[in-house]
């Protein structure tokens, strides 16, 4: 008899109880008894599955390919195959056992897309995204489902294909929002502008389609005759739903308020959660329901972030997906059988999947072409919405159980899922190339006018960055002749959300739920900004987005609001301690702003000398401020902003200007520029005591570092460029051996652990592109953008 009918029901088996322990094999026991089995196949199908996702990564396919590969590879259609190995790794007698762990990692995993599920994003769809969502549903479902009255009324089908081809055609034409995230996830366009259009359409979609799954399921029922049994369905439905709202909801509230600000999940609420996982289950299944319904939902009314939906997603996620789900995706394919698969019935399913497949672009193409959407982004957002996955293989397996398909669909349907989901992915990167920030115009401090509006955009990973940047927005000089405008984004890593989220906090709209994150942050600007009241603007924003594409929202913004320079704190704090894993992250941040950004951007380590409000307006003490300066575009920009420093009355501004007489690494035009701005400065601050400039002569490296190891604590505040000449003889060698080479040569002499240095640091880049050529190409390093390492405390 076949492991599928034991694991589906449909047949029956007579076998000796299996010993649950070995003795051993030195005592003649076989060490694969049923306590050793269920392990072994959990670790066989990891590992598998694992294998196949790394080889399969470099060509761009989503984990539910590698995954049902891997399934089908174990499955009777492979390896399955072989008596040795079902009997000894996959035996009959061990199936119920497999599909219990598998069944209830599939349920935590369920539960989990609940969690991640952004509800708020629903309500905030817009027109555009709800019409795309119901065009995304209804047109392939009319098109499939008429597709297949129209072939088993015309072609002659195979009795069992049938009566099965209405729900094929059904299942073929739905999707999920869980799916397309993670897709969207997978090929790094998730915060992305099609990304979060895909998303909120997604919801709405996929709303359809669970609605449709259900309600299918009850009339399913009510067909049978039993009527009386489809009310009380539908009833018990509905009171499973009302006790999770009413009852289990207002407790996890309550869980919420008990946790201080900051502070981790009790693990007490952990375990109450997951009884009420457990709870709900055997709620749903009593009702008649599937019993990852009740799971599902209750995920969905689970505060998403943190302090819960964020707890329950680092404690669970990585063991379901990791361990548990690849065994599920065995199971599932257990029933996939390629040897009964008929190539008339091949084809006839493939059709209807082509026709589900293109009723999905073309539903999802239309309207977003109708809102002026360029056609290859559309026909991009078209096969984003066309993916299928998990989702959709446990509703079919669920089909399956109930007879509503046959196994032959069925194993059809799961192999055109697998091939579609896989050519999506690749035709996505191929067809959509995301937003270039470049900017048509120079957005330099340099060439800003000195009695506009500056405008500065400032990036926070923790609260501990908003005093440094505070201090640093007070040194520079906001008045009312040359106000700052100040934009504030606090960088949030998507935790416990499957959406990305770009939060804009006005004063006097209703306080957003996301808020919470940027409280304390908003507040300090705000503050200031009323201190400042007509020299200074605040805008504060939250962006909720992975680190690996967050810079997006950093860069979309610099852009759209025509910001002369970004600041970022550098990604090492000296005056707070932290973790590697955190300090990376936060530098691959820092890189992908410098490498995209549309005009000069800051990185800011904080050690402590930055000065304070009440210290530059109270204090009579001066505040003491040097510009290293080399020559090229990054420390002009650098001058340019030290020069706007210098107007504050409580600064002093020195400028060392390193000469190499010898040197002929730069262009003739270039050492011209840097002479105009030098003369400039000199020629505006004739006889003026605090402001000074010098002149080092230095012939190599060596001299260059013992000149500025002279200086480097003469000061509280450093600014250097980032780039210099590629071939010059002061940095002869040393650019290759940088600990961090994204502050340059001097940037990390300065900041780098075994630095004596205490003064605060700002490394300039100056802008690199306008439009779509690169400014400047010839001997520099890189680009624009500026950093700040502040290096007081040691």
């Amino acid at each position: 008899m076949n492991v599928s009918d034991v694991l589906y029901g449909t047949g029956f088996i007579c076998n000796t109880v299996m010993k649950m322990k070995s003795r051993g094999i030195f005592y003649g026991d076989s060490p694969l008894n049923l306590s050793t089995q269920i392990p072994l196949q959990i670790s066989l199908s990891s590992l598998c599955i694992s294998i196949i996702q790394f080889l399969l990564t470099p060509f761009g396919q989503p984990a539910f390919t590698a995954q049902m590969i891997g399934g089908i590879i174990l499955g009777p259609s492979a390896l399955g195959k072989s008596p040795a190995f079902s009997k000894w790794v996959f035996p009959e007698s061990s199936i119920y056992f497999s599909q219990t762990v598998a069944l209830f990692g599939c349920m935590i995993f369920m539960f989990l897309v609940g969690v991640k599920m952004d509800t708020h994003l629903m309500r905030k769809s817009g027109r555009r995204g709800v019409v795309i969502g119901f065009c995304n549903f209804f047109l392939p479902l009319i098109i499939v489902v008429g597709m297949a009255h129209n072939l088993r009324k015309t072609k002659t089908l195979g009795h069992n294909i049938s009566n099965s081809i209405y729900c094929v055609a059904t299942l073929m034409s739905m999707s999920s929002s869980h799916v397309i995230t993670c897709l969207l996830t997978d090929i790094k366009i998730l915060n992305s502008e099609l990304g979060r259009l895909a998303l909120s359409s997604s919801m709405i979609s996929g709303l359809c389609s669970w609605t449709l799954a259900l309600g299918s399921y009850v009339i399913f029922q009510g067909s049978t005759g039993q009527y009386e049994n489809m009310l009380a369905l539908s009833l018990s439905f509905i009171i499973l739903v009302l006790i999770i709202v009413y009852i289990l909801r207002p407790i996890m509230d309550w869980m919420v308020e008990q946790t201080a600000e900051g502070k981790p999940i009790k693990e007490s609420y952990v375990f109450t959660i997951f009884m009420m996982i457990l709870g709900s289950a055997f709620l749903g299944e009593i009702i008649g329901q599937h019993f990852m319904v009740g799971p599902i939902i209750l995920g969905i009314f689970v505060p998403c972030g943190p302090p819960l939906g964020s707890a329950l997603i680092e404690k669970l996620e990585s063991y379901t997906s990791a361990i548990l789900l690849p065994l599920f995706f065995v199971i599932y394919s257990s029933r996939i059988n390629l040897s009964i698969i008929s190539s008339k019935n091949l084809l006839t399913l493939a059709v209807i999947e082509l026709g589900a497949s293109a009723g999905k672009i073309v539903g999802t193409m239309l309207p977003a072409m109708y809102y002026k959407m360029p056609i290859d982004d559309a026909l991009s957002l078209g096969l984003v919405m066309s993916a299928q996955g998990i989702c959709e293989v446990i509703i079919s397996g669920r089909a399956l159980m109930l007879g509503y398909v046959d196994e032959e669909s069925y194993s059809i349907m799961i192999i055109c899922m697998v091939l579609f989901s896989g050519a999506i992915a690749p035709l996505v990167k191929m067809l959509y190339k995301p937003r270039k920030y470049r900017s048509q115009k120079r957005r330099t401090i340099l060439h800003s006018r000195p009695d506009s509006e500056l405008r500065l955009l400032a990036c926070i990973y923790h609260e501990n960055n908003t005093s440094p940047l505070l201090n640093l927005l007070e040194v520079s000089n906001p008045s009312f002749g040359s106000p700052i405008c100040f934009y504030v984004v606090h960088l949030v890593d998507l935790e416990g959300r499957s959406s990305s989220m770009f939060v804009a906090h006005r004063p006097g709209k209703r306080k957003s739920a996301h808020a919470t994150h940027s409280k304390h942050i908003i507040n300090a600007f705000r503050l200031y900004q009323q201190q400042n009241k007509g020299a200074v603007t605040v805008n504060p924003f939250t962006s909720i987005a992975p680190y690996e594409t967050i810079h997006q929202d950093v860069c979309g913004l610099a852009l759209d609001k025509r910001v002369a320079m970004v600041l970022v704190p550098f990604h090492k704090r000296f005056t707070v301690d932290t973790t590697d894993a955190a300090n990376t992250t936060i530098r691959t941040v820092n890189r992908n702003i410098l490498e995209n950004s549309p005009c000069s951007v800051g990185i800011l380590v904080d050690r402590g000398t930055l000065p304070t409000n009440t210290f530059l307006f109270a204090s009579r003490t001066v505040y003491r401020i040097g510009v290293l300066f080399v020559g090229g575009a990054d420390d002009r920009e650098a001058l340019a902003y030290a020069m706007r420093m210098a107007e504050h009355p409580n600064v002093s501004l020195t400028v060392v200007h390193f000469v190499d007489s010898s040197s002929k690494d730069q262009k003739y035009h270039e050492r011209g520029f840097d002479y105009e701005l030098i003369n400039e400065f000199r020629l505006a601050n004739l006889g003026s005591e605090s402001l000074v400039f010098k002149e080092e002569l230095v012939t190599d490296s060596l001299g260059i570092i013992t000149a500025i190891q002279t200086l480097e604590n003469s000061y509280e505040l450093v600014l250097v460029g980032r780039s210099h000449a590629n071939d010059s003889t002061m940095f002869g060698g040393y650019t290759e051996w940088n600990e961090f080479p994204e502050l340059g040569f001097i940037g990390d002499m300065l900041a780098s652990s075994d630095s004596k240095c205490k003064a605060s640091l700002l490394v300039v880049q100056q802008q690199a592109f306008v439009g779509d050529g690169m400014l400047e190409p010839s001997p520099f390093i890189e680009g624009d953008a500026f950093a700040v390492v502040d290096m007081g405390k040691m």
